[in-house]
């Protein structure tokens, strides 16, 4: 297997010189091609930091972040919007879709801002939409659908340029459970029949069992992890509660 993203020391400071709150503190680990991991914690672990250090929303204190052999950490400042553009993908909690356009208009920014040509950007839009079972509302605007079809339309937008890492956010963290299980069969759906390798934060065991590897954060640091193998899904998931459980964070709440 090639691993695709390595982080090696990272290390995440705010505040100044007396007054200084350690985020993360020397975090390494790899994400092999075609992995769907996920991290997972309490608020305040240091799995939002992490994810926008990776993402390069944030920068590392110490450290250093690759993605297919590119050191993200050392790229300049008008380097990073292109990167982001041309190997990540989004998926945010609130979805970030634009009301003034429609669902097929929202998908097909992200290959408009690559100046992709327009018959290309038809054909991947309407072959997205079918792989997601979103072409009956492509001709919608985003408050005429429901939460559900909001978050797979962010997935189309977030997958439709093939990038080499697909980030999510809590993505299930403002849908309802049945909402939740079907995004998250589309996520699974992305992972296996695209080989899109998944890098998702969520503090949710359900949601988390998706995933083939999870790291666990506490303090800024990684606890312990947990790999799927060949678990099924629902022994993989009590797997999550008693890591959970252990540190103190057990959830009660079961789908």
């Amino acid at each position: 297997m090639t691993t695709i993203l390595k982080l090696e020391h990272i290390q995440k400071y705010y505040g100044s010189e007396g007054s200084i709150t350690q985020a993360i503190q020397d975090i390494s680990f790899g994400v092999e091609q075609g992995e769907f991991l996920g991290i997972m914690g309490t608020s305040g672990s240091g799995k939002t930091t992490l994810l926008n250090c990776i993402s390069t929303i944030d920068t590392v204190s110490a450290g250093h972040i690759y993605l297919e052999g590119t050191d993200v950490t050392a790229l300049k400042p008008k380097s990073l919007a292109r990167f982001r553009r041309e190997n990540l993908g989004f998926v945010f909690q609130d979805f970030n879709l634009l009301d003034t356009l429609t669902i097929s208009e929202n998908i097909a920014l992200a290959l408009t801002i690559n100046k992709v040509p327009a018959r290309a950007v038809d054909s991947r839009v309407s072959d997205i939409a079918k792989k997601l079972n979103i072409t009956d509302i492509l001709h919608k605007y985003p408050y005429h659908v429901s939460g559900g079809q909001k978050q797979r339309c962010a997935c189309a937008r977030a997958i439709v340029n093939n990038p080499k890492l697909l980030l999510a956010d809590e993505p299930t963290g403002a849908l309802d459970s049945h909402s939740s299980q079907m995004l998250l069969s589309t996520m699974q759906s992305i992972h296996e029949q695209l080989h899109t390798t998944i890098l998702m934060v969520t503090h949710d065991a359900f949601t988390a069992s998706y995933a083939d590897r999870i790291l666990f954060l506490q303090d800024g640091k990684i606890f312990t992890e947990l790999h799927k193998g060949t678990d099924s899904r629902t022994d993989f998931f009590h797997k999550i509660l008693n890591v959970l459980t252990v540190m103190g964070g057990g959830q009660s709440h079961v789908y």
